[in-house]
């Protein structure tokens, strides 16, 4: 006779204790729990917020910068047989050398240019009001005109509620402005200590963390980093350098049609051009405003200028210098850009996409270990959908 006691537990040990798909959904429920703990006390985790929130500027720019800089250090030491030391110390000689060029040549023509756009600025938005209120006289926009002043008067009430319901907010940003600032020095002063040590220990930096990781799981762990750190550097690789050839392309394009401000409005195409899609987009706006106040032929030469810069780089430079892009559709890259402009603003735009890289290479090999431990994904068996399932029953149906 069977023991109803073990029967009791080989069966509550069949369903439950070997049992994946319980066994997954007991560790999703502790994950959560684990989570939501964490939720309520973050008070505790307040210290290592502000020590992450103080290391990560300079990291984060020692880290592009490290990606720009390591293949000049590979090529130098493997083809010229350099010390690695000797590399690193030339290559900072000559960023040095680049930046103090840059700061007598460039920075004070982008200055001046800026300054006198600046100056220039309300006479630009006075030609704009001037040609809005020509366009709203015309009749048949009596009504449209109606709503835009009533729509106008709203807006400029609620500013003035909320100019005066936030003057002590303005003391608060001045706090947070002057902490940015010491937050800027401190990158900048420790950004170059952590970027030297980035490129001599950088090609055993992965090996010593390795050595924290179980035997067993070393050679995972070491393909996963690699994944990682080939994304990272594909990605800030050819975003900057692109970045950098169309503010090129734009400041002599500007240059040669005559239109004003074209060293400064280079520059900002070329940042602005590390946001993707959109970057070129949006660096063109601010050249059309100039251009419409200045004459409309210089518009229809701003826009050949542009066409002209689209069609080098998507045809020469992103293909050269980027090569195979990032496995990503352009909705999906869009709706990270919103979402991380959302919640982080400016760095979450410019740092959305690396982050989705990551977390989706950590998501795929997470994927993968999970079916091979869950089982629940043996075999090749493809699973027909319903409206498939109803197609073959009645081709049966009409064979029979």
């Amino acid at each position: 006779m069977t023991d109803p006691k073990k029967t009791r537990k080989s069966w509550f040990y069949r369903w439950f204790l070997n049992n994946k798909a319980t066994v997954s959904l007991i560790n999703i429920f502790l994950a959560l729990a684990v989570i939501w703990l964490f939720a309520n006390v973050s008070w505790v985790f307040q210290p290592v917020g502000s020590f992450i929130q103080m290391i990560f500027p300079p990291v984060v720019a020692a880290g592009i910068l490290y990606y720009l800089i390591e293949p000049v250090v590979k090529f130098s030491e493997s083809h010229f047989k350099m010390p690695r030391i000797l590399t690193i110390t030339l290559v900072f000689i000559a960023i040095i050398a680049l930046l103090a060029w840059g700061i007598v040549s460039l920075i004070p023509i982008i200055q001046t240019q800026t300054q006198q756009m600046i100056d220039n600025w309300p006479k630009y938005w006075k030609n704009l009001q001037t040609a809005g209120d020509q366009l709203l006289t015309i009749p048949q926009l009596s009504g449209v005109r109606d709503q835009i002043n009533s729509q106008f008067n709203q807006i400029s009430s609620s500013l003035v509620k909320q100019v005066n319901n936030n003057i002590a907010d303005w003391f608060n940003n001045i706090t947070s402005a002057v902490g940015v600032i010491g937050n800027v020095f401190v990158t900048i002063a420790t950004a170059p200590f952590v970027l030297f040590f980035m490129l001599k220990d950088g090609p055993v930096f992965k090996d010593h963390i390795l050595t924290f990781v179980p035997v067993k799981f070393r050679q995972s762990t070491g393909d996963l980093l690699t994944a990682i750190n080939q994304s990272l550097s594909n990605y800030i690789r050819g975003q900057l350098t692109v970045a950098f050839w169309v503010g090129v392309m734009f400041a002599i394009g500007y240059s040669i049609i005559g239109q004003n401000y074209a060293l400064t409005l280079g520059v900002l195409a070329g940042f602005l051009n590390l946001i993707p899609y959109l970057g070129s987009f949006l660096a063109i706006v601010p050249a059309l405003i100039i251009a419409a106040f200045t004459n409309s032929l210089m518009v229809i030469k701003v826009l050949v200028v542009f066409a002209i810069e689209q069609t080098i780089e998507s045809r020469f430079v992103s293909p050269l210098i980027v090569g195979s892009k990032m496995d990503m559709h352009p909705v999906t890259t869009l709706l990270i850009l919103l979402a991380a402009g959302k919640m982080f603003g400016l760095l979450g735009v410019l740092l959305g996409i690396p982050a989705y890289a990551v977390l989706k290479i950590l998501f795929m090999r997470f994927f993968e270990w999970f079916k091979v431990v869950s089982g629940l994904y043996e075999g090749d068996e493809n699973v027909p959908l319903a409206a498939d399932q109803k197609l073959e029953t009645a081709d049966s149906k009409k064979e029979n």
